[in-house]
């Protein structure tokens, strides 16, 4: 009996030792059955069953769909350099041509822009290829093509440039560019979530989320024209001309400007309308430009100040400041002091709306314009002008 205990105790000790240089040495030899740390909650799911999960809170499609259409625009400028009056003298310019002779070395440029069209056309902001002498666009396959300007408007900071369709390898055969699929401004809500896609700094395509955060942003001092769309998403220096879309993917504006005094985002960006930018394109297409109408006014908000020293009821309405001697407000009877009320039945709210409002209607059509005069209401039937082109400003 004694034996057989020693036996058994022997081989209990040969048993734990074994297990002992197992676990140190070979521990998957034990297999995978080693408690956790602590309790942890793990998906069951994979790849595409996983991807399906999280659907319903990921923008992946939206932004798989739009990526593609959205390009980055290289631009170079040559510095206009006046030439020195002594250059003609052969002596001096073998001793000073280097200095003052050669043209400095090119600038360069970069922004965003969207196709719009199988056929080749995009749609930027203007202040992307102002001045430019060659633009360059890459494509998201890498390709690079040349583009030429096709009109560009400055008032709203839009242009159209025009790429030729390259070739998909067989000859006679074209590939068309992957065109965006347009939005519905009448179905933006503030609040609706958006993404900005662009170049920002450089870095290549990048793809930021946010929200609408209010609509139809005027008086910032940008354009001409502004009726923005005001988000959070993050938009830097390179995006500019790039494309916001809504969930789905559907274009709903041109990212064209931000507020921020470090040149990064600062949670607020604006876009031009896809409504305005279309209107816009489709005129620059088929015309060259933009035709607006114009009756030669300049116009002073009405302050709360200004509605009690003139005894009006409420600050609605445009404080006519000047009139244009020969324009047709002047033909009109119009003069400076009256407030404009309404231009064509629609009522005026404050400068922006009336520029807006009077940019609206064809030249050479006569519309009425509703008149406060000292105490009384006035009509007066005004044959709308061509808006003359000018690089920014206020005046209508």
């Amino acid at each position: 009996m004694k034996k057989l205990w020693l036996i058994f105790a022997q081989t209990v000790t040969i048993s734990l030792a074994i297990l002992f240089v197992i676990s140190t040495l070979k521990p998957e030899w034990l297999g995978d059955n080693k408690p956790s740390v602590i309790t942890l909650q793990e998906s069951g799911r994979s790849g595409e069953s996983a991807r399906a999960a999280v659907a319903g809170a990921s923008y992946s499609e939206a932004a798989r769909k739009v990526i593609p259409s959205v390009v980055h625009i290289y631009t170079t400028q040559a510095p206009r350099q006046s030439r020195h009056p002594l250059m003609d003298d052969p002596i001096f310019r073998h001793f000073f041509g280097e200095r003052f002779g050669e043209e400095p070395r090119r600038g360069s440029g970069l922004g965003s822009g969207v196709i719009v069209s199988p056929a080749g056309y995009i749609l930027t902001n203007y202040h992307v290829i102002e001045a430019a002498d060659t633009v360059e666009v890459a494509l998201s396959d890498e390709r690079k093509l040349k583009a030429r300007i096709v009109g560009a408007d400055p008032e709203s900071d839009l242009a159209v440039l025009k790429v030729e369709v390259p070739p998909a390898g067989k000859a006679g055969e074209e590939k068309p560019l992957p065109a965006i699929t347009f939005g519905q401004m009448e179905s933006v809500r503030v609040g609706d979530v958006v993404l900005a896609i662009g170049n920002p700094f450089g870095v290549g395509q990048s793809v930021t989320m946010g929200i609408v955060s209010a609509l139809g942003r005027s008086q910032l001092g940008i354009n001409t024209f502004e009726n923005f769309i005001q988000t959070d998403a993050a938009i830097n220096p390179g995006n500019s001309g790039g494309a916001l879309t809504d969930s789905q993917g559907n274009l709903i504006g041109i990212n064209t400007a931000i507020y921020s005094r470090s040149g990064g985002s600062l949670g607020i960006g604006f876009a031009i309308p896809v409504s305005t930018a279309r209107s816009v394109m489709e005129q620059i297409i088929q015309n060259g430009t933009v035709t607006r109408g114009w009756i030669g006014v300049e116009a002073q908000e009405i302050t709360p100040e200004l509605a009690e020293s003139f005894g009006l009821p409420n600050t609605d309405g445009a404080l006519i400041a000047g009139v244009m001697r020969g324009s047709p407000a002047d033909a009109a009877g119009i003069r400076p002091g009256d407030i404009l009320l309404a231009v064509g039945g629609k009522p005026v709210r404050d400068p922006q709306v009336m520029l807006d409002l009077i940019a609206a209607l064809r030249p050479g059509e006569a519309a009425p314009f509703k008149l406060r005069r000292d105490k009384a209401i006035v009509e007066a039937p005004v044959k709308i002008g061509k808006r003359p082109v000018a690089p920014r400003g206020k005046r209508d």
